[in-house]
């Protein structure tokens, strides 16, 4: 060391720390063999604290402000150095100035997917990302929990354990909540805070706090949100009819615009083409004038089943009889109109003449001539 270096740090008695680096979290003063001059001035400003650390053990920890080193204002130091005197020769000690500000637009999210139990869709996964603010809450826990001995100390050192921590409570809080999947958008809000307090045991620990975590969006995998977005479409088209004949003509329209289609796409939209003129030959007021097809003959019905009549005469049945027998036993005068006859599935015995099936016999031979 040169003797300009040797008076310079004999004489240098002002400490203070400008950042400018915007991710700084923890900044050690650089003094040569680390010779704090006693009555120097400390100058913390707003956002920062000062950690003075003597011989490997925290000493104090100084709020904003202006102080001077000297036993009167330290009195941790004077405990530990047992020192009933004023002295002026210089402390063997550091001073760790420490950024209090908040640490702002940090990002966070789910490396892989959260599997849960969805109450609508049952077991399923989801992704989640965001964003979150954090700040030394506690230098003294801070410094001896995560900094150490590092002489500059930055956010990136410390974010990839943040992140997994929040992504591990994010994770158990979710699965938890019991919230549907559809209804989460309108719950992150209250989301961020329940894992901000979750994850706020863990970081007292460490001597941070995250006043804020947002949550910017959480999705469903792929393959689930197409079958919901065709659900949701479907939903928005009303009518199954027309959505049928919108995906026919968006089918169309892919089909004509691929060149590389050939006979075969060509074959597709003449197919759909002709499938959505069959549906919009019907409209609102029923069918519209299309070609008729070929009219098919319908199968010929079966015969009639022929009855057999019975014939009561006298309290004595005879039978069964055709119709045809029937008809010659009128020929011959033995079946008359007030004859009682039954067949099978008529409702008691009735008068030939009151059977339509017979009356037409009766019919066939002209009736008696009037009276003179």
């Amino acid at each position: 060391m040169g003797i300009f270096d040797f008076l310079t740090g004999e004489f240098i008695d002002v400490i203070h720390w400008t950042d400018d680096t915007r991710d700084t979290m923890v900044w050690r003063f650089q003094r040569e063999d680390h010779e704090i001059k006693y009555g120097a001035k400390l100058t913390v400003r707003e956002g920062q604290a000062a950690v003075f650390v003597h011989e490997g053990q925290l000493a104090d920890v100084f709020t904003p402000g202006l102080y001077m080193l000297e036993t009167n204002n330290m009195p941790i130091m004077t405990t530990l150095q047992h020192w009933d005197h004023g002295f002026q020769s210089p402390f063997k000690s550091e001073i760790y100035f420490v950024n209090t500000t908040r640490f702002a637009d940090l990002k966070w999210g789910t490396k892989n997917p959260i599997m849960l139990r969805d109450p609508e869709f049952g077991p399923t996964r989801i992704r989640a990302y965001g964003t979150y603010t954090i700040k030394v809450a506690d230098p003294a826990v801070f410094l001896r929990e995560i900094v150490g001995t590092d002489g500059e100390f930055t956010m990136d050192e410390i974010s990839y354990q943040i992140r997994n921590i929040i992504v591990q409570e994010f994770s158990r809080v979710i699965a938890s909540s019991g919230i549907p999947v559809l209804d989460m958008a309108a719950n992150t809000a209250d989301l961020g805070k329940l894992i901000a307090t979750a994850i706020d045991e863990t970081m007292k620990q460490y001597g941070l706090s995250i006043p804020e975590l947002y949550i910017e969006n959480i999705s469903l995998p792929p393959a689930v949100e197409a079958v919901l977005d065709k659900r949701t479409s479907i939903g928005v088209a009303g009518d199954l009819g027309k959505y049928t004949q919108f995906s026919a003509a968006e089918a169309m329209t892919a089909a004509a615009s691929n060149p590389a289609g050939g006979g075969m796409a060509a074959g597709l939209g003449a197919g759909m083409g002709l499938a959505m003129a069959g549906q919009m030959t019907q409209g609102p007021w029923g069918a519209m004038p299309a070609a008729a097809p070929a009219a098919v003959a319908p199968p010929p019905p079966p015969p009639p089943v022929e009855h057999v009549w019975h014939i009561a005469v006298a309290g004595e049945t005879s039978g069964p009889f055709s119709k045809a027998a029937m008809g010659r036993k009128v020929s011959e005068g033995t079946l008359t109109r007030d004859s009682m006859v039954w067949t099978q599935g008529q409702d008691g015995w009735k008068k030939a003449g009151d059977v339509m099936e017979l009356a037409q016999l009766f019919t066939i031979l002209p009736p008696p001539p009037p009276a003179a």
